[in-house]
């Protein structure tokens, strides 16, 4: 069977899906037509119309409530873990996070990074969206005062002469005691739930390659990443790609759960 799948290009997506893409498991049958998309450009696919939307999709945590009748999470596949959130920064190191006039450059309103900062920083509110590769160099340039900083951004952000000043992940994790979720992978729920319970096996069969043969997936990884930087690859695979990748589990499922102020067995497939 063939199923239509959407996926971020950068190095924790393309590390955990190299190996169900490159015919090196066995996928059970299943092929895959792959689409690679900013998140916020992810996110709003979910909301296409029906015989558009992928049938396999990352996704931000964040827009899992308003598409949670279309599709449902699979516990494989998650970016979700401690001391990996989203970076606040700024072009000036006198800026604070009390000014609320700062203008703040966020990769998508509907990502889980635009959620962190609704919880954490209600009074910045002057947010504007950017393709996230983009908002270094919006906030180097003055245009933005700040930026929320994701995937590869949040490891070179000095390179752009920029300041740190809130890590969300650490200001979760001290609210909360809870590893932070990013982002997930969805499933339509019009597919079979054995087809579904599928994809599911075979991206944890995927993801476990990986962690056997990490050099085996790095051409791939390298094809698509923003960032080319050897080590700023293998920092953002190890930040991003961990056991809750493999199963998101219990504890992982209680920080969905908080996030979004919602039960997650309503969220997750069955």
């Amino acid at each position: 069977m063939k199923l239509s799948l959407a996926i971020s290009p950068c190095p924790n997506d393309t590390f955990m899906f190299d190996a169900m893409l490159n015919g090196r498991i066995d996928t059970e049958g299943l092929e895959f037509e792959v689409v690679f998309k900013d998140i916020e450009e992810l996110n709003a696919g979910l909301s296409a119309a029906e015989g558009v939307r992928p049938h396999i999709s990352k996704a931000s945590y964040a827009v899992l409530p308003q598409v949670a009748d279309r599709y449902c999470a699979l516990r494989s596949g998650s970016a979700l873990g401690r001391g990996n959130g989203p970076l606040l920064v700024a072009g000036d190191e006198s800026a604070a996070t009390d000014d609320c006039s700062m203008r703040i450059a966020v990769p998508g309103m509907h990502t889980t990074a635009n959620l962190l900062m609704e919880r954490l920083f209600p009074h910045l509110s002057d947010k504007r969206a950017y393709l996230f590769s983009d908002i270094p160099h919006i906030v180097g340039r003055g245009e933005c005062d700040a930026g929320v900083l994701i995937h590869e951004g949040r490891f070179v952000y000095r390179r752009y002469g920029l300041f740190l000043l809130a890590d969300l992940g650490v200001e979760w994790e001290r609210a909360t005691g809870l590893p932070l979720p990013l982002g997930v992978i969805v499933a339509d729920r019009n597919l079979p739930a054995e087809v579904a319970g599928t994809a599911e096996r075979v991206l944890r069969r995927s993801i476990a390659y990986a962690f056997a043969h990490p050099a085996d997936s790095l051409p791939f990884v390298r094809e698509y990443a923003q960032e080319l930087d050897e080590g700023v690859i293998r920092n953002h695979i190890e930040f991003f790609v961990n056991d809750y990748s493999l199963d998101i589990g219990p504890e992982g499922a209680e920080a969905v759960a908080r996030l979004l102020d919602m039960p997650s067995a309503t969220l997750f497939r069955a």
